[in-house]
């Protein structure tokens, strides 16, 4: 897959409150939000530009979760406890949520990192945490939009499985972005290239959608595959977003484990990003 380069927003020098350019004005946190809401403007508007967003965060789970929420019928069985084309429904949400963190967010982060843009932006006064908050909004957006369009064309193909607990699912589709859009941003600001971060995001997502979420069931897998699956943080976001979503046993355990992962990689990425 060929790297795309997104256009990058022109930094502005932030103004004081009577228009004099590069003069530090006394209201520090009158500039501050006015920077970010600048800031956050521009990286959405760069999200409808990017082939590589598009494609990955809102084509390619889409058209996974058609073709293998067919191949397995709607009759529950031994390997699915529950409709098989709903379980995976469930599933891909999760898919969404790894795409984005694992794909979109690296590369376009290292791809600024790559030209200098990052240092523009510190040059022309943009607050260190505000890039890192934009692109907390980017990634929520692009999940929150994709998960939307996932379940528009899952409806009437499938169907769309009640909720038996909707505060869970929700805190577990809200813990899970947060987790892996804060570990995108961690990863793009720490390797040095777009190339790297395409390649180390392919090399991190794969094995995760294959084993975690869009794979076969964990009851056709060996012992020695679902051990491995088990520790994926993807797999732990799935489990705590489709066990309560489609009434199965646990969700809670999963849930704790992602809210700490939440902290962990969110602290990780800030602490980066203020360096």
């Amino acid at each position: 897959m060929a790297t795309t380069t997104p256009t990058t927003p022109t930094p502005t020098t932030p103004t004081t409150p009577t228009g004099t350019a590069g003069t530090r004005p006394s209201g520090r946190a009158g500039r501050h939000p006015s920077a970010t809401r600048r800031l956050v403007a521009a990286e959405l508007r760069l999200l409808r530009r990017d082939p590589l967003t598009l494609t990955f965060v809102f084509v390619f789970p889409v058209i996974s979760m058609l073709i293998i929420g067919g191949s397995f019928g709607t009759t529950p069985d031994d390997a699915f406890p529950v409709n098989p084309a709903h379980w995976y429904v469930a599933s891909y949400f999760s898919v969404v949520i790894g795409a984005t963190g694992l794909i979109m967010l690296p590369v376009h982060i290292a791809s600024y990192r790559e030209r200098g843009v990052l240092r523009r932006f510190a040059a022309a006064g943009f607050p260190r945490w505000s890039f890192a908050l934009a692109e907390l909004v980017l990634g929520l957006t692009a999940v929150a939009t994709s998960g939307v369009v996932l379940l528009a064309v899952a409806a009437p193909v499938y169907g769309i499985p009640a909720v038996d607990d909707p505060v869970r699912v929700v805190l577990g589709v809200l813990l899970g972005a947060v987790t892996f859009v804060s570990l995108g941003v961690l990863l793009g600001s720490v390797l040095p290239s777009a190339r790297a971060a395409q390649a180390v995001g392919m090399l991190l997502f794969f094995p995760s959608f294959l084993l975690g979420v869009g794979g076969p069931p964990p009851a056709v897998m060996s012992s020695t595959l679902r051990s491995i699956s088990d520790v994926l943080p993807l797999k732990v976001v799935t489990d705590a977003v489709r066990e309560p979503w489609l009434g199965l046993d646990g969700g809670t355990g999963g849930l704790v484990v992602v809210g700490v992962l939440a902290v962990v990689t969110t602290a990780l990425a800030a602490r980066r990003t203020a360096l």
